[in-house]
């Protein structure tokens, strides 16, 4: 990625202390980008800020719950208040609980829901107006391989993930006049904390994960950012409404 690409940028990424979301933040913050790192997690979020100022970057750390309307407005209008700008948001906050349909309480299932799709739909309808004010931007939503396939364990995670997908496809038609563009990244196997439980979790998994994906390895957060540069960059300005496997290969896998 070059050098100083997104100078001048600002971008907020919800879940950015660990993982997916850090692995993002980290090639933004690469890339020139000013970063808001969103999570609950106060002591994690402070070793991320620190971890992006090392870079170089600017980069504050605002805790929000994602699935509180009242706390996403205000992480956005205080991003906004701070840095005078919203240019990129990455909507990557995100939970999972693994139980078969018939054993997935209703409060369970609202949970996993709100976590991962509702929060996305609040932080971009904030965002909107900045963006649009602003001349445009780019969002970017984390889908997951369970946009594509079905899982016998994971039925509210998929479901929200699924989710994504089409909202996705919704903000990126109806906001292409405004110079807003909204992908979709599909990540394939990470090795993040939410997967470490998911291989203690489904008996096998490892082994036929390593099975399945032609690159032969699970991925690692960094192999997100290359795709959170150039979806949040110019390189994209011509890209909406898309959804892209980072997988490694396992989803072109018959």
């Amino acid at each position: 990625m070059a050098d100083g690409e997104l100078k001048g940028r600002v971008a907020v990424v919800t879940g950015g202390n660990g993982g997916i979301g850090l692995g993002m933040a980290r090639g933004l913050a690469a890339a020139g980008a000013a970063v808001v790192v969103s999570g609950r997690n106060a002591e994690k979020s402070r070793r991320a800020v620190a971890e992006l100022v090392a870079l170089g970057a600017q980069a504050v750390a605002i805790e929000a719950d994602v699935a509180d309307e009242t706390a996403v407005d205000a992480l956005i209008r205080s991003t906004a208040e701070r840095f005078g700008r919203v240019d990129v948001l990455v909507n990557n906050a995100g939970m999972n609980i693994r139980k078969p349909v018939q054993d997935l309480t209703l409060a369970e299932w609202r949970q996993v829901l709100d976590t991962n799709l509702t929060s996305a739909f609040l932080a971009s309808r904030a965002v909107y107006p900045h963006m649009k004010n602003g001349g445009g931007g780019k969002i970017i939503n984390i889908g997951s391989m369970m946009s594509i396939f079905g899982t016998s364990f994971a039925p509210a995670y998929a479901a929200s993930k699924g989710g994504i997908v089409q909202l996705t496809k919704a903000m990126a038609s109806a906001w292409a006049r405004d110079n807003i563009q909204v992908n979709a990244v599909l990540p394939g196997w990470i090795d993040t904390e939410l997967t470490i439980n998911a291989r203690r979790e489904v008996q096998g998994l490892h082994d036929r994960v390593l099975a399945r994906t032609p690159a032969a390895r699970w991925g690692v957060p960094d192999d997100l950012s290359g795709v959170a540069v150039f979806l949040g960059g110019p390189a994209s300005d011509f890209v909406t409404g898309t959804a892209i496997p980072v997988d490694g290969g396992y989803s072109i896998q018959g």
